[in-house]
């Protein structure tokens, strides 16, 4: 199920977030991710299994550049490969595809995940060495809002 954040969510949330730590974060973006959930948590949506919180994702407009962006998605990696994550990125590009400010959809993942992005028709705009943290490259990517 995927639902609304809820401030009661944020533990949860930060656990399944070190999880991923350092394999697909680096340990200095969990400032950021709770910097994130006080300031857009309305944007923020938890994936749920069995009434379990297994990970999450986020989304917001960028009015600057009319873009409509995923953001901070992880998983539990008991649940990895289950489908979930193809959810939650459909969920996030039906609601930002009905914004019509929304022109084109950007995410900025790594090298560990970009392929994922390509089976959603994204395309890699930049790489960056080491951008989030040593050994994590940013892929930025973009696909136009048809």
């Amino acid at each position: 199920m995927i639902r609304p954040y809820k401030p009661t969510d944020k533990e949860s949330l930060l656990k399944i977030f070190s999880f991923n730590t350092p394999k697909y974060f680096d340990k200095n973006e969990i400032n950021d991710f709770e910097e994130y959930l006080e300031q857009k948590a309305e944007t923020y949506l938890t994936i749920e299994v069995d009434h379990n919180i297994v990970g999450g994702t986020g989304y917001y407009i960028n009015e600057n550049d009319k873009s409509g962006r995923i953001t901070w998605i992880f998983f539990d990696p008991n649940y990895s490969g289950k489908g979930l994550g193809k959810q939650s990125v459909e969920h996030c590009l039906k609601i930002l595809s009905k914004d019509k400010r929304v022109e084109k959809f950007i995410v900025r993942t790594s090298q560990l995940a970009y392929r994922f992005f390509e089976k959603f028709e994204y395309s890699i705009n930049r790489i960056e060495k080491n951008y989030w943290g040593e050994g994590l490259d940013l892929y930025e990517m973009e696909k136009s809002n048809k």
